[in-house]
């Protein structure tokens, strides 16, 4: 792609003043690959059928679906117990945290006129606030629309502790970052531990060749925050039209 062309939006004021995409909680959703192989049927379904219906929800902001290959999964740079079994990542962006009981609300709706058909392992369901943003000035879009900008891939951390990420946006291939904390609700809307941050870098790279590249800058990172990490991997952007491109079986 050639390069763009002008002022980076996060340095033009007049863009700014326009508004902001605001997103200020995550719903992150967090499963492990079908365990009869029918991955490609649930993304199917999830895209085509459940994804959208979200939409209908006022406090929607935007979601994003991420898988992880055999490769991803090789190219981990630290895993833990808890969340090793991670083959699959739902995020939604919501405006604010009244938007989780009309969310839950829904899918009992979709529950109970039979369009729930199945679901992938559960790992874990987290809502966390956003911390802080960050986007290179080359991909010029501002960081706040990051979720809405067409990555090839994502780069996901999770952490014990908290520290923001805008250093890791000098790797080759990074375009920008989200972080957050997790949020203090209801534990019928998360299992995330206090103390959690979940770390969304954008990619316009192949991940996995991403991931390489990062290994170090991880290490310094860990040495130099204190930061522990619980699960830092290379994943996919999933595309509707090609839901079969990458699955986390080879």
């Amino acid at each position: 792609m050639s390069e763009l062309v002008g002022t980076p939006s996060d340095e033009a004021e007049a863009v700014l003043a326009t508004g902001r995409a605001v997103a200020t909680v995550l719903y992150v959703s967090m499963s492990a690959r079908h365990p009869e192989g029918r991955d490609a049927d649930y993304l199917r379904w999830h895209c085509f059928d459940h994804r959208p219906e979200q939409y209908r929800l006022a406090s929607m902001r935007g979601s994003l679906r991420i898988v992880s290959t055999p490769a991803c999964r090789a190219a981990r740079a630290a895993t833990d117990d808890r969340y090793d079994a991670t083959d699959h990542v739902m995020t939604y962006f919501f405006a604010d945290e009244a938007g989780l009981r009309p969310f839950t609300d829904l899918g009992a709706a979709l529950g109970q006129v039979g369009r729930m058909p199945e679901l992938l392992p559960m790992v874990e369901r987290g809502v966390y606030t956003v911390d802080g943003m960050a986007a290179t000035a080359r991909v010029k879009v501002g960081s706040d629309v990051l979720p809405w900008w067409p990555a090839s891939g994502v780069y996901l951390m999770l952490e014990r502790g908290t520290a923001p990420a805008s250093s890791l946006l000098a790797i080759d291939g990074v375009a920008g970052a989200w972080w957050a904390s997790a949020a203090p609700v209801d534990e019928r809307f998360s299992a995330a531990v206090p103390g959690t941050q979940v770390t969304y870098l954008f990619l316009d790279d192949d991940p996995v060749a991403v991931a390489a590249r990062l290994r170090s800058e991880l290490d310094r990172r860990w040495d130099r925050t204190g930061c522990a990490p619980l699960l830092a991997a290379p994943f996919h952007v999933v595309a509707a039209d090609d839901v079969e491109r990458h699955l986390p079986r080879a």
